[in-house]
């Protein structure tokens, strides 16, 4: 009898074990990059190697889009996140697709219209006779034009370039001005010593200090999910708050995740977005009414959308709010 009572005590005991070990299994959730992993995704790379990710009990993985739009990957519920930017979200949205942007990854928009010194281009009147690279984004050319249009310049006599995705490789060559973004190329091109002209888009026009990029998901898994949603984006923004504080180890968490990267150019990158990531926001990712109000605005009234959205329900902060 004794001997009975000890197995069954061992059994009941492993029993407990296995339920425990059950009840402590992580969710599945996966978030989709935009292209190949770069400095904007490195508070992603952060939270997984710090075990952010864990804490919460999530098991994430961090996917890339292949020969796929991640809109798409992540509409059709194929990956319960990913990286996009407000002018998608507002695409999407127009085209019935609900798409949710859950935060701004860059506080300001960082990217601008750069060009060689030996260029001369000191301001949108300087673009008159001049190769614009383009890389065939849908409001690239209709954002060239205003810019243009509001410093009295005409836009007629810029020839357009498509195809152009290579600064270093291009500029000065196949175009005379591209539109680049400063904390990827444009520290590089610091690093080189090469000189350039950098015209920054929220200077141009306030109305292009749109968010890009940002963190989307779809109405349908915010609705179904909610508090695993608001578990990943907590842990998601301790990374981002990571590699705001500690650039220099963020920046080698996303070298050690992803050698092929260069060393100098992430380096560099990681240091201008600690100042960027926040910038004068309360709180990392938090996004503003008006800046998704005035770009929604500025897409419709520029026929980018076939029809208005509402603007409200393109986006939430409720996800990084406690």
């Amino acid at each position: 009898m004794k001997k009975l009572t000890i197995i069954s005590l061992i059994l009941l005991l492993l029993l407990l074990s296995a339920c425990g070990k059950a009840k402590k299994e992580n969710h599945q959730v996966s978030i989709t990059l935009d292209w190949t992993p770069n400095t904007n995704h490195t508070g992603l790379y952060v939270a997984q190697e710090l075990g952010y990710f864990t804490d919460e009990g999530l098991d994430v993985q961090i996917l890339q889009p292949g020969q796929n739009i991640t809109d798409q990957i992540v509409a059709t519920g194929k990956s319960h996140f990913g990286i996009s930017y407000q002018e998608n979200v507002i695409r999407a949205r127009s085209e019935g697709i609900p798409l949710v942007s859950v935060a701004a990854v860059i506080q300001h928009n960082t990217s601008g219209f750069a060009s060689l010194k030996s260029a001369n281009i000191k301001s949108p009147k300087d673009f008159e006779g001049k190769r614009y690279g383009s890389w065939d984004s849908p409001s690239e050319i209709a954002i060239l034009k205003n810019v243009m249009e509001g410093h009295q310049a005409d836009f007629g006599k810029v020839k357009i370039i498509s195809g152009i995705y290579d600064f270093f490789s291009t500029i000065g060559k196949d175009a005379d001005f591209e539109w680049i973004y400063y904390g990827w190329d444009g520290v590089v091109a610091e690093q080189r010593g090469i000189e350039i002209d950098y015209l920054p888009l929220r200077e141009l026009n306030p109305i292009f200090d749109y968010y890009t990029p940002v963190i989307i998901s779809s109405e349908d898994f915010l609705a179904d999910n909610p508090e695993i949603a608001k578990k990943f984006m907590r842990a998601v923004k301790k990374g981002y708050d990571f590699a705001i504080a500690e650039p220099e180890k963020a920046a080698d968490i996303l070298i050690k995740n992803v050698p092929e990267l260069d060393y100098e150019q992430v380096k560099l990158s990681a240091q201008y977005l600690a100042k960027e990531y926040q910038a004068d926001a309360a709180y990392w990712g938090m996004q503003k009414s008006e800046v998704w109000f005035g770009f929604a605005n500025w897409m419709s009234d520029e026929g980018l959308i076939d029809r208005p959205i509402d603007v409200e329900k393109a986006f939430s902060n409720s996800y990084l709010e406690d």
